[in-house]
């Protein structure tokens, strides 16, 4: 079972992906297109031209999760724009599949200083 944790990266392949690559075919997109390592442990999240559907790529040390979701019904309404890609929160992630703006969503920052009594 794959988990996405807030300390794994994730980052969004903004142009869309051929959906007929497999895991070989993704991988490479993620080496060529994005420049990272697929091997990093990172969640890389690809679309369809339709943006009906997305998969998520990701290796966990001992082999790749390739993960397919296709809504039954609309499109993601939402999709990082521009020639580049995006890194995400995990929980930023979550509302993106979910098929809402990430970039509405408010989340606790990731760092916050503890600030110590006077």
């Amino acid at each position: 079972m794959i988990q996405v944790t807030p300390q794994m990266r994730v980052y969004v392949a903004v142009e869309p992906a051929d959906f007929r690559c497999g895991i070989d075919g993704l991988s490479r997109l993620v080496r060529e297109r994005l420049e990272r390592d697929p091997f990093s442990g990172c969640v890389v999240v690809f679309r369809n031209r339709r943006r009906t559907a997305v998969k998520l790529l990701a290796y966990d040390g001992q082999g790749y999760w390739l993960c397919h979701k296709r809504f039954s019904a609309g499109r993601f309404s939402y999709w990082p724009d521009g020639g580049q890609d995006v890194q995400l929160e995990a929980q930023q992630l979550h509302v993106l599949l979910s098929g809402g703006n990430f970039k509405a969503a408010q989340g606790a920052p990731v760092w916050r200083p503890i600030e110590t009594a006077a």
